[in-house]
C-alpha cells in the first residue's frame, strides 16, 4: 500500500512538474526551461544525495559497473521533459496525461515482456480498454464542441 501512495504522488508530482515547466517555457522557450529544470534537479539530487548519507558510494568503483546504456536515462529525461512541455500548449492536461499514461502503459508491458519473456492478455485487454475510453471521451468531446458552434 506505501508503495502504491509513492507512485500515486508521482504521478501528482508529474503533472505538476509538467504544468510548472510549461508555465516557464512559455517565458524562455521549451529548450531553456528544459535546461533550467535540469539545472535545479541537479541541485535537488545533490540535497538529497547528501541528506541520505549516499555521497560516499559516488566514489566507489562498484557504483559504476552497470551497462553504459543504463546512464543514459538524463538523455531519455530530456526528451520527456522537453516533450511534454511542448506539447502542454498544443494538448488539455487531462488528454496529455491519458495519453502518457496510455505510452507507459503499453511501453511496460512490451519492457515486461522482453526482460521476463511473458506477457499478461489482461495487461492488454487493459490497455485497449483504456485506449477505448480515451477515443470515447474524445468523440463525446467533439459532438459538445461542435454543438456549443452551432448554437
Amino acid at each position: 500500500m506505501f508503495y502504491a501512495l509513492i507512485a500515486i504522488i508521482s504521478g501528482i508530482t508529474n503533472v505538476i512538474s509538467r504544468s510548472v515547466n510549461f508555465v516557464l517555457s512559455e517565458k524562455l522557450g521549451v529548450y531553456q526551461s528544459t535546461l533550467f529544470n535540469y539545472i535545479f534537479g541537479l541541485i535537488g539530487s545533490i540535497l538529497i544525495l547528501l541528506i541520505s548519507g549516499e555521497a560516499s558510494q559516488l566514489f566507489e568503483s562498484t557504483s559504476y559497473d552497470a551497462n553504459w546504456l543504463a546512464y543514459t536515462g538524463g538523455l531519455v529525461g530530456v526528451a520527456v521533459v522537453s516533450l511534454q512541455v511542448f506539447l502542454s500548449s498544443k494538448v488539455s492536461s487531462f488528454y496529455l496525461t491519458l495519453l502518457l499514461f496510455v505510452g507507459q502503459l503499453f511501453t511496460g508491458i512490451i519492457l515486461d515482456f522482453i526482460l521476463s519473456g511473458k506477457i499478461s492478455i489482461w495487461q492488454v485487454v487493459g490497455g485497449i480498454l483504456v485506449i477505448i475510453g480515451l477515443s470515447y471521451n474524445l468523440y463525446i468531446d467533439r459532438i459538445e464542441e461542435v454543438e456549443v458552434a452551432s448554437e
